[in-house]
């Protein structure tokens, strides 16, 4: 068989792969694609100074749909925010569920250096959809050891399910993470929680590729109330 036409049948088949799963969840009556609101790019083109051990190839495409259950809300808009610096350096711990997306000056906070979480209070149990992410987009960054994990235990000593994890050597000390680092971007990191329950959303970072600081702009957690 000529190289042309088997590197063809390989491009075809790849293509099939990723439509499939797409098609399905279209024609599964209990989903729906996840209607998401985002802000303006702050910055064009393909980053290519940026190089780490754990980064994901940068496609430069847009991010496809993404299904979940009929009836997945926000859950997360004005809930209360701790962390483990509750004296940002910049900016107010409430900023990260205000509903504003934008990465300007004055609509991100910033937390130490090091090792740090921030923890959402849903109010109540949930089934965790998806989990929606906006460090820093103002300029192409890469943060270090996110991890993101669900519990019903505001102290997360028990019930915890990780349902993000690019720590890849263990630095954070959580366990190693087989999800890859990636570069920030005005689309956010969408990550599925594959219906993980939990009242609390806790989210680690330690510095990033431009400064040893920890941000948020906004996170976004969405979901239904837990049965």
């Amino acid at each position: 068989m000529a190289k042309k036409t088997v590197l063809a049948l390989l491009a075809a088949a790849s293509l099939a792969a990723a439509v499939i799963p797409c098609l399905a969840a279209q024609q599964d009556p209990d989903k729906e694609i996840l209607k998401l609101t985002l802000p303006k790019p702050m910055f064009v083109g393909t980053p290519r100074n940026i190089k780490t051990a754990n980064l994901e190839v940068v496609t430069g495409k847009p991010r496809g749909p993404f299904f979940v259950a009929k009836g997945t809300k926000l859950l997360s808009l004005k809930k209360p925010v701790k962390s483990s610096d509750m004296q940002p350096v910049i900016g107010e711990l409430n900023f990260v569920t205000d509903g504003e997306r934008s990465g300007e000056d004055g609509y991100f906070v910033e937390l130490g250096p090091g090792k740090q979480w921030l923890q959402i209070d849903l109010g109540a149990s949930a089934s965790i959809g998806a989990v929606l992410i906006w460090h820093y987009h103002s300029q192409a960054r890469v943060y270090r050891d996110v991890i993101v994990q669900v519990s019903d235990d505001k102290d997360f000593l028990k019930g915890v399910v990780s349902i993000y994890n690019n720590d890849h050597d263990n630095t954070a000390g959580l366990g190693i993470g087989k999800d890859k680092e990636y570069i920030e971007t005005n689309e956010g990191r969408l990550i599925d929680a594959k219906g993980a329950k939990g009242r609390y959303i806790r989210l680690y970072s330690e510095g990033n590729t431009s400064n040893d600081m920890n941000h948020y702009v906004e996170v976004e957690v969405y979901g239904l109330p837990a049965k």
